[in-house]
């Protein structure tokens, strides 16, 4: 009998909901929220309310783009956390309501390791997929890490961020450009067309596999401050030279961890995840240093770096494997790591 699976994901600003059945993709739907670009960021409350409002629409087109009648659902998995303690509330709830009606289990799913294990979401049977170990540079706009993925269910965290994370510093420095949000795909535009040399930030010194980008964002909101003061129109004049230098920075800070990482650990297999791994220059990087060094690369397409219900719904059936599931009693949670 098929293994049928809906996962909904709630954990930001994009509501999402796909169905799995037995690892293959069937349908993917994401609705993204317009309304935080003109307040340069996700407004909370505003997040909470659109996914109120995009919720059902969302489930109903995915199950019916996949081809199944509700009956046919195994189990539905949702993200509990981290993330925005009233967006998650929207999709557990919704999850735990659609549970109790088709009398089917629930499973929660942890949104970190979501990102991680959406490299096994196969849209054909032939699609390759990672082997275990293997390593997984996640980088998001909330999260930097490093981490040794020995099996679905055993992941260990072996670097992370101890400040800001790259998408944070790719979003703030975007914004004090004048930028709209989210600026990361803004620097990316921008860094094809500049001179990646121009400008020199200060990089982090850092020991061992964690990460720190405050100090790369504060070097650049210096450069700006200086150069503004004596040229006004400094930042409109060199905008793509200081983008291009700004991910040049974030890359070689990225790399050079993740090449101690497989150093340390001996892995012959990478791969990355998280929204920063839809960065041009990012997934360039990656797939270079892995060719030059003999290592299998995982790059995903970009639909699924994003926040997505496919890979919520591809945890989830990991752990229906293992009859894993989840209590009605519970409760989303913000903050939490692997």
């Amino acid at each position: 009998m098929s293994t049928i699976i809906l996962g909904i994901e709630s954990s930001c600003d994009d509501t999402g909901a796909a169905v799995i059945k037995d690892g293959l993709l069937l349908s993917n739907v994401l609705a993204g929220q317009k309304v935080h670009e003109e307040y340069g960021g996700v407004v909370p409350e505003l997040a909470s309310r659109a996914h109120q409002q995009n919720i059902v629409p969302v489930v109903d087109t995915a199950i019916r783009r996949a081809g199944i009648s509700k009956s046919d659902i195994s189990a539905i998995a949702f993200t509990r956390g981290p993330g925005l303690l009233g967006s998650l509330l929207v999709g557990t709830s919704f999850a735990k309501g659609m549970s109790l009606g088709l009398r089917i289990p629930i499973i929660d799913v942890n949104h970190l390791h979501g990102h991680v294990l959406s490299h096994f979401v196969k849209e054909t049977e032939n699609d390759e997929v990672p082997q275990f170990p293997f390593l997984c540079l996640l980088i998001s706009g909330g999260n930097s890490q490093l981490i040794l993925v020995k099996s679905p269910f055993d992941m260990e965290i072996l670097g992370q961020t101890i400040d800001d994370a790259a998408g944070e510093a790719f979003d703030k420095c975007a914004k004090v450009m004048g930028l709209p949000y989210p600026g990361g795909p803004h620097i990316d535009r921008l860094a094809a067309e500049g001179d990646s040399s121009r400008f020199k930030f200060a990089k982090p010194r850092i020991d061992g596999l964690d990460y720190s980008f405050s100090g790369l964002k504060t070097s650049f909101l210096y450069t700006l401050r200086d150069n503004v003061m004596t040229n006004p129109d400094f930042v409109k004049e060199n905008m793509a030279d200081l983008a291009a230098s700004l991910q040049r920075t974030i890359i070689e800070i990225l790399i050079e961890k993740l090449d101690k990482a497989v150093k340390q650990t001996g892995v012959k297999t990478v791969a990355i995840g998280g929204g920063v791994s839809a960065n041009s220059g990012v997934r360039n990087a990656v797939a270079e240093y892995c060719d030059h060094h003999g290592l299998k690369a995982f790059i995903p397409k970009r639909m699924f770096t994003t926040d997505n219900a496919a890979m919520v719904a591809i945890a989830g059936y990991f752990k229906y494997q293992k009859q894993d599931f989840c209590h009605y009693d519970a409760a989303p949670y913000a903050r939490v790591t692997l």
